[in-house]
């Protein structure tokens, strides 16, 4: 237990102001009252930054959070991270340990009438007890435009201090103005040892865990438990509360937990990925990556990522057609059609079998020599394209369609390449005379470009 005085003990020293709620200032006591059977996550809930384990860049000793909490500092800021890494627990331990009123919400079910009722009590409360609220929303980023313009007014002036949680890039899904206004903080995946660490206070708990169960898990099954949680806490709590129940004591009380009675509990792990989130865009970015730099092992692993997690088939399918054109390029003009045809396959099979030519063509992509050549010859072409947008197109490379256009010397001068050797006129502009000699396209050294560049050297 935490030596953090109870949040009612620093102004409830005599009777309830007249006009204000006996409650309202009560309710929000230190260890706050679980329903009977509360899952062991919730049980085990952290209250104070010594019970928290991990995220040490935030929350170290000398690290910036810290010492904002240590010195009752703490301003509004929003804090970024996947589910289970301990944005609700963190945000509960800063109003614990800066004594302030832990208010929260969540964006999923709350709007705007809820805001404000919280920010009117928060208003009321300070102004009668001295005593700050800190206002926590969960899943920050569901709130739309106008529900999070509606905080601004109130976290400019400090009526309540915000504390946002989100699993998505606020970059992405935060309003500027508001975001401008926070501190934003990158809570991490819990690694191994985190979750080990996390599993064993569980176990070792009379209290809130199970250590009245009498369990013991040996380290290969706790190792087991911490890589199928994925970095998640509750899930890893979750695994552990079931592995229990389904395990009977033996003869001396010890209920022994095997990996066999793990494996059934988590038969089908859940993997954590958004369609539309950060999974979706990190996890593409790595199998581009991946690709682009000839490991077609990890792109195979990048890909059945996407795949077993419900990734829409079409869409790899275009990444690898961008991928064929943009990273292969011309040292192997195979892999575009290639691509197509995956992509033509991919909308014709549909899945479970697309995953068989989203297959075939990441390993070729993978292992095809690689060159950008075109792909940077074309934005060198587009910066002078943009710089000479109104140059006019010369003469002798325009049509003389109508009399006025031979009349002005449209096509006057224009060589014919097929009446020339080697179907080439040396000699011949073919651009504004401004950007007339600039280079864009380097064949580059690898596969059948090389060819190319040979070629080239011939003119």
């Amino acid at each position: 237990m935490s030596n953090v005085p109870s949040s009612r003990s620093r102004f409830n020293s005599g009777s309830t102001p007249p006009g204000v709620q006996s409650d309202l200032f009560e309710q929000n006591s230190e260890v706050p009252m679980l329903p009977t059977g509360a899952p062991l996550a919730a049980r085990m809930r952290p209250r104070s930054l010594e019970e928290f384990v991990g995220q040490e860049d935030i929350v170290g000793d000398e690290c910036p959070l810290r010492r904002m909490i240590d010195a009752d500092e703490v301003d509004s800021i929003i804090l970024w991270g996947p589910p289970g890494s301990g944005k609700t627990t963190l945000g509960s331990i800063i109003a614990a340990q800066t004594q302030r009123y832990f208010a929260e919400l969540s964006a999923v079910t709350s709007g705007v009438a809820e805001v404000r009722r919280l920010i009117e009590e928060a208003r009321d409360r300070e102004s009668i007890s001295g005593r700050r609220t800190i206002l926590f929303i969960d899943e920050l980023h569901r709130f739309n435009r106008a529900q999070q313009d509606a905080l601004l007014p109130h976290v400019e002036v400090g009526t309540v201090t915000l504390i946002g949680a989100t699993t998505e890039n606020p970059s992405f899904h935060i309003v500027a103005p508001l975001l401008s206004r926070c501190r934003v903080f990158r809570l991490e995946l819990h690694n191994g040892p985190d979750l080990v660490a996390i599993i064993h206070q569980a176990i070792a708990d009379n209290d809130r865990g199970l250590g009245n169960h009498h369990v013991e898990v040996d380290e290969d099954t706790l190792f087991s438990m911490s890589e199928l949680a994925a970095g998640d806490a509750r899930t890893a709590l979750n695994l552990l509360e079931m592995t229990t129940r389904v395990t009977r004591p033996d003869d001396d009380g010890i209920r022994h937990i095997t990996r066999e009675a793990l494996e059934a509990v988590a038969q089908n792990p859940t993997m954590l990925y958004d369609r539309t989130g950060n999974a979706h865009y990190d996890t593409i970015s790595a199998f581009i990556k991946t690709v682009r730099d000839s490991d077609p092992d990890g792109a195979l692993y990048w890909l059945a990522r996407m795949i077993e997690a419900g990734e829409d088939s079409l869409f790899i399918a275009r990444r690898l057609l961008i991928l064929a054109s943009e990273d292969v390029g011309l040292a192997d003009p195979q892999a575009l059609p290639l691509a197509v045809a995956c992509q033509q396959a991919v909308h014709f099979l549909g899945m479970p079998e697309a995953k068989f030519p989203l297959a075939e063509t990441t390993v070729y992509l993978a292992r095809a020599p690689k060159s950008n050549s075109a792909s940077s010859a074309y934005m060198r072409a587009r910066l002078d394209a943009e710089r000479t947008r109104n140059d006019a197109v010369p003469l002798h490379l325009r049509n003389a369609t109508t009399e006025l256009g031979k009349e002005l010397g449209y096509g006057d001068g224009y060589q014919y390449a097929h009446d020339h050797p080697g179907h080439i006129v040396p000699d011949q502009s073919h651009r504004p005379i401004s950007v007339e000699g600039n280079v864009y396209y380097e064949p580059g050294s690898l596969g059948a470009e090389r060819s190319l560049g040979d070629s080239d050297s011939d003119r």
